[in-house]
């Protein structure tokens, strides 16, 4: 027997209720590799899959957790063996295939990464598909051009798990970071992290009749989307980019091409889940190399399986600060 955390969904009212339970491997999905889970973390996703409706869930009872980190207990895989360690973002884990809030977990080989060396179990899910998130969005404006001393990079959502990650990420490769921010309170936990300058998001977190202002940002990671990401490419530098990967302001873009036609701004869409295998493992391995530890230390909030319920709601109400850690066997 071991614990999860499992949703449910009452077939007459259809709500939702989440509650740890034991289970038993039989209950398990089918997969090439049975991992013992060792923590997991809190992601938006995460929330939506908790909270009341379900969310992203489809099929009931269902264990929620879009990563984990933990060592392969059986594998009918070749290029896994029991006591090797592993890292799990992605491939919709979590949400349509049971996932990390569990003691247990039977998932695809395929989906694995082996953890790099550098870092343990509980460092792993303090970066997360969070983390993991950053660092790609890190390489690609890398991969167009992006070099210290450009001038400032602004990070957006800079104190969501994804903007702390980013903002120390690039503080360490020394860049100038300007980090958006809508919470005045978290203004020193971001300069903690290597921010040299705090945006108020009042200030940019709505749309503009000019659609172009003065050239300020030499890149951008943007987790918000919506007005403020439309307001920004106004902003940035000629030839600059920005790294899409969230959607916390809304989906909608309510901006014009001239900063792509007349400052040769790139827009670049970041992609998390489905990542190729080798890029993945490239991004774990910069991770190891180029994200301070101590400063992801900082950033943790340690959580056990019976706080998921109240954590699910405050991540979907923007109340979380930095990384929360689960362990699952706490």
């Amino acid at each position: 027997m071991f614990k999860a955390l499992v949703v449910t969904k009452d077939a007459e009212s259809g709500k939702t209720a989440a509650s740890v339970q034991e289970l038993t491997l039989d209950d398990l999905p089918a997969g090439e590799v049975t991992v013992s889970v060792e923590f997991s973390t809190v992601n938006y996703k995460d929330g939506l899959c908790i909270g009341p409706g379900g969310g992203l869930v489809r099929n009931y009872p269902h264990v929620p957790g879009i990563d984990f980190a933990g060592t392969v207990e059986a594998s009918d895989d070749p290029r896994y063996a029991p006591g090797d360690k592993v890292v799990l973002t992605g491939w919709r884990v979590g949400e349509a295939h049971w996932g990390g809030y569990s003691q247990k977990a039977r998932v695809k080989a395929d989906w694995l990464v082996p953890l790099p060396d550098g870092l343990d179990s509980r460092q792993a899910m303090a970066v997360g598909t969070a983390g993991l998130t950053a660092m790609l969005s890190v390489m690609a404006l890398e991969d167009h051009g992006l070099k210290p001393g450009q001038g400032p990079v602004l990070v957006t959502g800079a104190a969501g798990g994804v903007g702390s990650v980013a903002t120390a990420i690039l503080a360490s490769l020394g860049h100038e970071v300007a980090g958006v921010t809508g919470r005045p309170e978290t203004a020193d936990y971001l300069r903690e992290l290597g921010a040299t300058q705090i945006v108020a998001r009042e200030d940019i977190n709505e749309t503009t009749k000019r659609p172009l202002e003065a050239e300020a940002w030499s890149g951008c990671v943007d987790a918000v989307g919506g007005a403020m990401l439309a307001r920004v490419l106004g902003q940035m530098k000629y030839g600059a980019s920005v790294a899409a990967v969230g959607l916390a302001g809304g989906a909608g873009l309510p901006a014009t091409v001239i900063p792509f036609l007349l400052r040769g701004v790139n827009l670049l869409g970041i992609d998390s889940v489905m990542q190729p295998y080798d890029n993945r493992l490239r991004a774990w391995q910069r991770i190891a190399k180029d994200l301070p530890m101590a400063k992801l230390d900082a950033m943790v909030h340690p959580a056990g399986l019976q706080d998921l319920p109240q954590l699910g709601a405050d991540i979907l109400a923007g109340q979380i600060k930095g990384r929360v850690v689960v362990d699952v066997n706490s």
